[in-house]
C-alpha cells in the first residue's frame, strides 16, 4: 500500500473560558470591537498546572477511541507546537510515554501556526513511503502562557487547545498535493524575541516582556491573505484540480476576515468552510485539527469530499494540503 488516509480524529480544550466580556475588564476594548475585527467570542485557557502535553494527551486519546486503536498500534508520534513542555525532551516523547506507547518513534515540529500543514505533509510522506504503517499527528498549544496580557493586540487573539489525527497506510491515497513555503527575512513581524540562543532569557528580557508573543498585525494580515490564496492555488494545480473541485475549506483560525477573504477567492460558501474561531480563538498549530475533528464528528465532511487545509504562521511560513476524504 502506497497511499494514506486519516482514520482517527480527536480534540480537546481546557475548561477555563475567557470571553470578550472578561477582556473588557483588562483594557479598553469591547465585545463588538473584538468580534468585528477577529470573529472571536471566547477562547479556552489552561490553568497554571496544565501543560501542552496534557492537552495533547487528551486529544490523542480521543483520536484513538475514534479509530478504535490502541497506543501500541501507532508507529510514530509527532507533536506540532511552539510552546512545548520543555526545551527538551520533545513533548511527543512525553505524550507517547503517558499513553503507554513504549519504544515508539516520537518528535516535535516547530513552525508556529503552519505546524499542522507541515506536519500533515511529513506524516503522510512517512506513511506513503512505507516507513510507518500508522502515525499520529497532534497540534497542541498553550499560547495563553506566551501572550502579553497587557497588549490588547495579542491578548485577545490566542487560545489553548489540541487536535489529533491518525494517519494509516491505505490502497487509496487521500493525500493529493501539498504546497509549503517560508520567508525568514523578517522574523520580527511575528515572534517571541527572547528565550532562544539569539537572545537567552535574562532579567532585562523579562522586564521588557521579550519572552512574550509580538506581532505586527497589519503586516501579518496582508501576508496571510496573499500566501493562503497562493498556496491553495499551487496545491490545487499540483493535484490537477480547480477551485470548483473543492468541497470543504478548513483554514487556520487566525482571523475571521482572513478566512472570509480566502472563501471569497475560492468561491466557497460559508456552509462549506469550517469556522470555529468564535469558540477557540487562534490556537496556532492546533486550530486546523480541532476544526477538522469537530467537522468530521458532526458528519459535515464525508467520504469522497475534496478538502483543502491551508494556513500561515511565524517564520514567516505558509502551506496548503489537498486531501480526498476516505
Amino acid at each position: 500500500m502506497s497511499g494514506v488516509k486519516i482514520v482517527g480524529v480527536g480534540h480537546h480544550a481546557p475548561e477555563r473560558i475567557v470571553d470578550n466580556a472578561e477582556l473588557e475588564t483588562w483594557f479598553e476594548t469591547s465585545d463588538e470591537w473584538i468580534t468585528s475585527r477577529t470573529g472571536m467570542k471566547r477562547r479556552h485557557w489552561t490553568s497554571e498546572n496544565e501543560a501542552t502535553s496534557d492537552l495533547a494527551l487528551a486529544a490523542a486519546r480521543n483520536a484513538l477511541a475514534f479509530a478504535k486503536l490502541e497506543p501500541s498500534d501507532i508507529d510514530a508520534y509527532i507533536v506540532a507546537t511552539v510552546y512545548p513542555d520543555f526545551l527538551f525532551p520533545a513533548t511527543a516523547c512525553i505524550v507517547a510515554s503517558k499513553l503507554g506507547a513504549v519504544d515508539k518513534a516520537a518528535f516535535d515540529m516547530e513552525i508556529a501556526c503552519s505546524g499542522f500543514i507541515y506536519g500533515l505533509t511529513v506524516a503522510s510522506s512517512l506513511v506513503r513511503a512505507g516507513v510507518y504503517k500508522r502515525v499520529m499527528l497532534i497540534g497542541a498549544e498553550t499560547l495563553s502562557k506566551l501572550v502579553n496580557k497587557d497588549d490588547r493586540g495579542t491578548a485577545i487573539l490566542f487560545g489553548d487547545g489540541a487536535g489529533a489525527v491518525i494517519l494509516e497506510a491505505s490502497e487509496q491515497d487521500s493525500f493529493l498535493a501539498s504546497e509549503l513555503g517560508s520567508d525568514g527575512s523578517r522574523p520580527e513581524l511575528l515572534r517571541v524575541a527572547a528565550g532562544g540562543s539569539r537572545r537567552p532569557l535574562d532579567h532585562l528580557a523579562l522586564d521588557e516582556r521579550a519572552d512574550r508573543i509580538y506581532m505586527e498585525g497589519r503586516e501579518v494580515f496582508k501576508f496571510a491573505v496573499t500566501k493562503m490564496i497562493a498556496a491553495t492555488d499551487a496545491a490545487l494545480a499540483k493535484a490537477g484540480l480547480q477551485k470548483s473541485d473543492v468541497d470543504f475549506l478548513i483554514p487556520h483560525q487566525a482571523n475571521k476576515r482572513i478566512i472570509d477573504a480566502a472563501m471569497k477567492y475560492l468561491e466557497i460558501p460559508p456552509e462549506r468552510c469550517v469556522v470555529n474561531i468564535q469558540e477557540y480563538g487562534n490556537t496556532s498549530a492546533a486550530s486546523i485539527p480541532i476544526a477538522l475533528s469537530e467537522a468530521v464528528r458532526a458528519g459535515r465532511v464525508k467520504p469522497g469530499d475534496t478538502v483543502v487545509f491551508v494556513g500561515f504562521g511565524g517564520g514567516l511560513s505558509w502551506g496548503a494540503v489537498v486531501w480526498k476524504w476516505a
